[in-house]
């Protein structure tokens, strides 16, 4: 059999180059809350798990519960602060403005009847209600914004206080002289008075009260976000103490008994400190700011009234009035209208007056109108009857005159304002002393509250090391 050939050896290739291969994509990174939840899952199926988020809890309610506190009672006592320092001597100073404005016109009406026989008496209040009128007006345009209505109003006051001054003096220059033009420049500068300045000066008035309502409003609602926080701040404390004597059997456990009774202190003293600020915030306005206001309105009534009684003596019937059929002295019509509401609101200021010393110039007051009503009757009938000077006496005459009653109901009504404006600030002063010093108690034992629950629970855990 022939010899099989030899295989020849195999020969070796080269491998084909290996395809890339891509790389793997990287592993997508969970948000941190997520891992945060995650762990905060597995830490919660462990007791040291479970002990830490409780204190947690506890530690962010009495913290929360705490700094409410403090923000609501510091925007309360600021309210507070407001009603006794500035807006309540700022309506006090615009009715004061309205006061002063009615004094000096009352009285260059008054000094305008005696002519040459001006007493300085009258010359001097007259300056002192146009430089109190001044005064105020400075000292509102100083604590008013720039831009509010306020500001347009003292502006437009300021402006018309000098053309009033003048067109008083040109009436006082002429009347001395005896010119009888006299007699139209003062009604000139009276009808400037009733018409513009007076109603400005009361639009001052309501805006300034406006803005006391606002400050009351700010400073007595109830705390409610504060109260219910401290409520469930406490129910959370408890209910942790409970858990913890479940498990351990332990009647106390000293961080949290500290943290409980920081909140319960924080809590009754906003309660209570919070109750009393509001009850004598509230009695302030009801016998303090009501009274005031009546007064204040009564007070300008009797001055309108005063000004109506002379300018009905200057006029000598220049100026009428028709209502309805009947034809009526202008002047002496509007006094009439002046009395009718100065007897109102003394009556009205005899039933908010709260004690003796309140009621007893009030009762003063209505004894010297009524008798006022009776002179100017008889003063009225001399001067329809043509006894001019007679009539001329009972009104500016030396006794027995309506500017006695006049000077009587003034008195007394400045006597009840004095009382009333100590009666408000003596309770608007007790209830700013009443929060004071909770914001910043607060914050302190929130803060000693949550160190306190921290501690507790940390108790706890060092059971577990």
């Amino acid at each position: 059999m022939p010899a099989m050939p030899p295989i020849p050896p195999q020969q070796h290739r080269p491998a084909p180059p290996a395809e890339p291969t891509a790389p793997a994509p990287p592993a997508t990174r969970r948000t941190a809350f997520a891992e945060g939840v995650d762990r905060l899952r597995a830490g919660a199926t462990t007791e040291p798990g479970r002990l830490r988020i409780i204190g947690a809890v506890l530690a962010l309610l009495v913290v929360t519960f705490g700094a409410v506190t403090a923000w609501q009672v510091t925007d309360r006592a600021a309210a507070a602060d407001d009603v006794l320092h500035s807006s309540q001597p700022l309506s006090s100073d615009a009715a004061d403005i309205y006061r002063s404005l009615a004094d000096a016109n009352t009285a260059a009406s008054s000094g305008f009847l005696a002519g040459r026989s001006e007493t300085g008496v009258n010359r001097v209040r007259y300056e002192k209600g146009i430089r109190t009128a001044a005064e105020k007006l400075v000292n509102a345009a100083a604590n008013s914004d720039p831009e509010s209505p306020s500001a347009a109003t003292i502006a437009k006051l300021n402006r018309l206080l000098p053309e009033y001054k003048g067109l008083v003096e040109q009436a006082r220059t002429y009347n001395r002289q005896g010119f009888p033009v006299g007699g139209a420049y003062l009604r000139y500068a009276n009808e400037k008075m009733q018409q513009e300045m007076l109603p400005a000066a009361e639009d001052l008035y309501t805006k300034e009260n406006q803005r006391l309502r606002d400050d009351y409003d700010g400073a007595t609602p109830y705390p409610w976000a504060a109260i219910a926080l401290g409520v469930l701040a406490l129910a959370a404390l408890a209910w942790a103490q409970h858990r913890n004597y479940r498990r351990t059997h332990r009647v106390l456990n000293h961080g949290l008994v500290a943290a409980t009774a920081a909140a319960t202190v924080v809590l009754l003293w906003l309660v209570i400190g919070h109750s009393v600020a509001r009850a004598s915030l509230n009695d302030s306005y009801d016998h303090g700011v009501r009274s005031l206001n009546v007064l204040h309105d009564a007070r300008i009534a009797s001055l309108k009234a005063r000004g109506n009684e002379n300018l009905t003596l200057v006029s000598r019937g220049a100026e009428t009035k028709k209502v309805g059929e009947e034809t009526y002295d202008a002047y002496d019509y509007d006094f009439t209208q002046d009395m009718n509401t100065l007897g109102k609101g003394l009556a009205l200021a005899a039933d908010l007056a709260d004690d003796r010393a309140g009621e007893r110039p009030v009762t003063s007051a209505v004894a010297n109108m009524t008798e006022w009503k009776k002179r100017h009757a008889d003063a009225r009938a001399e001067d329809e009857n043509g006894e001019y000077q007679q009539a001329l006496d009972k009104v500016i005459g030396a006794k027995g005159t309506t500017g006695e009653c006049f000077d009587s109901v003034d008195t007394n009504l400045a006597t009840a304002l004095k009382h009333e404006t100590a009666e408000f600030r003596s309770a608007a002063g007790d209830g700013l002393d009443a929060m004071a010093g909770l914001s910043i108690g607060a914050a302190v034992l929130a803060v000693l509250g949550a160190a306190g629950a921290v501690l507790g629970i940390g108790r706890r855990l060092s059971e577990y090391r």
